[in-house]
């Protein structure tokens, strides 16, 4: 199982939760062969349907007039359900939709999608002093 991570520096991620993408078939030889960048991708809930935005899918070298364009917003597949519930915590609670990891389940491609709060600045410095602490007693151990 392929997996690419996306760094949670700028969120703290409440919840997950694993969805289906729709992708034409040279995007999915992309995704096999690595090419793909969720680094600045987000979702959004648009007339009772989940996009993808922002995130990058290279051409495929060998697609020519099949290739789609890399940064096309991309619908996800869940249950309305799950739409509703989704769109409940994104209004009331301010959360935010990012696209955590893309992966291989089976022959499909799935996408982990992470319920979210934005991190403020001074808890981005927590989050450093802690690490360098960490750091330091590491080298001191050693």
């Amino acid at each position: 199982m392929q997996k690419i991570q996306q760094l949670g520096h700028n969120y703290f991620i409440e919840n997950t939760i694993e969805s289906g993408i729709v992708l034409s078939g040279t995007e999915i030889k992309s995704i096999r062969n690595g090419k793909v960048n969720i680094k600045d991708a987000y979702a959004s809930i648009i007339a009772g349907e989940i996009f993808v935005h922002n995130m990058h899918i290279s051409p495929y070298e060998h697609g020519n007039i099949y290739n789609k364009d890399p940064l096309r917003d991309r619908k996800l597949l869940l249950n309305k359900k799950e739409i509703l519930k989704l769109l409940g915590l994104v209004k009331q609670k301010n959360y935010t939709l990012i696209p955590i990891s893309l992966y291989f389940k089976g022959n499909k491609v799935k996408v982990e999608l992470g319920i979210c709060k934005g991190k403020k600045l001074y808890d981005k410095r927590e989050e450093l002093a802690k690490k360098d602490a960490e750091m330091k007693i590491r080298r001191a151990i050693k």
